[in-house]
């Protein structure tokens, strides 16, 4: 175990300030601060406030993971940080600390993709990922079937959203019920109370002539909240529950219906579900038992690793230091629209003597 490299994860993506340390596959660390609390007076994320309370959360989360693993910043093998998607302001505060850090401790640099770190997350879980891996990532920014031969290298998207990501609908339709932000675990919660077939919402691009593999959810947010309103302009009372329960089985129907069909057609025998919207129990469920029917193993991280966290950015940097990967430069930036072909960003060029001299003269 002492021979896996050791790194310290960075990410800084929405409004979590999550700093996760492993070891190889195992997770020493995994520190959080959260400005949700904050967001939810506004009933969004604010990128400025996001940007803000990275800053003041940066430095104490650090120090609080190095603590709860029990190492030294010393003693880490590389810093690997967000490099992209996600909210520009926000991202660029992870990356710079990475920076700073790197630089002061004479380690390399791992600039990272969120989406593909959500798929390496599960290393954590359930072992090393099995190649090719099929993952369905569902989030309040992204819904998206990957298929990644190589998760530090070769990741290619086979379907994603083309409006409304899972994560966004839920917190649109929690608006409209007047259920507060973020909207996912409390239509979750009411859903187990409701009846799920109660009312029969559209399953976006699920006809035959449709993409296979793409989603929709807009449709679908309309038709709840019209259906909400027509209740409310007749005077009737909105059964919540009932609407929750059906909205998110309309949600999750569709997500692993095609979850499925994908697993099928690129003759892949297990399903990876991760992301914030992998926290929802019904789509747990509903994975669990149609990849069971299809004769498909389902893994999918614990809650707490399946939205945005410090882990899952340690351990795909510890991945990119187990396969020799290059490391990033000093040039590396925030990139909001980082695609995920690409699993992380190398450098440019050679900036191991910039390591040795902050080595000697940069921290004690």
């Amino acid at each position: 175990m002492a021979d896996e490299p050791l790194v310290l994860g960075i990410e800084t993506s929405c409004d979590e300030t999550g700093v996760g340390i492993v070891r190889g596959t195992t997770l020493l660390a995994d520190a959080v601060a959260s400005s949700v609390d904050t967001h939810a007076r506004f009933g969004g994320v604010v990128p400025e406030i996001a940007s803000r309370a990275h800053l003041e959360a940066m430095v104490p989360t650090i120090e609080r993971a190095l603590a709860e693993a029990g190492v030294s910043a010393r003693d880490l093998d590389g810093i690997a940080v967000t490099a992209g998607p996600g909210l520009a302001g926000a991202l660029l505060v992870g990356v710079s600390a990475a920076k700073a850090y790197a630089y002061a401790l004479g380690k390399p640099l791992y600039g990272v993709n969120h989406l593909a770190s959500h798929i390496c997350v599960d290393q954590l879980e359930h072992g090393p990922l099995p190649e090719p891996t099929m993952a369905l990532l569902v989030s309040g920014g992204h819904s998206s079937l990957l298929l990644a031969p190589d998760i530090t290298a070769d990741v290619r998207p086979l379907g994603a959203t083309i409006d409304d990501a899972a994560g966004e609908a839920f917190d649109k339709i929690a608006r409209v019920l007047d259920l507060g932000f973020p909207g996912g675990p409390v239509i979750d919660r009411l859903a187990r109370e409701g009846d799920p077939e109660a009312i029969a919402f559209p399953r976006g691009l699920s006809g035959a002539r449709d993409p296979a593999y793409d989603f929709s959810f807009s449709g679908l947010k309309t038709a709840v909240a019209r259906w909400i309103e027509a209740k409310r302009a007749a005077g009737e009372e909105v059964p919540v529950r009932d609407v929750a329960a059906s909205f998110q089985e309309a949600v999750v129907d569709v997500l692993t219906r095609k979850a499925v069909r994908a697993c099928r057609d690129e003759g892949v025998d297990h399903l990876m579900v991760g992301g914030g919207v992998a926290a929802n129990s019904r789509l747990r469920a509903l994975a669990e038992e149609r990849c069971e029917r299809a004769g498909i193993r389902l893994r999918v991280p614990r809650p707490k690793l399946c939205t945005d966290n410090g882990a899952m950015v340690a351990a795909l940097g510890a991945e990119m230091v187990a396969r020799n990967r290059p490391a990033s430069g000093w040039e590396l930036s925030a990139d909001s629209s980082l695609p995920v072909t690409d699993p992380h960003v190398p450098g440019a060029h050679d900036h191991d003597h910039v390591h040795e001299i902050s080595k000697e003269n940069l921290y004690s």
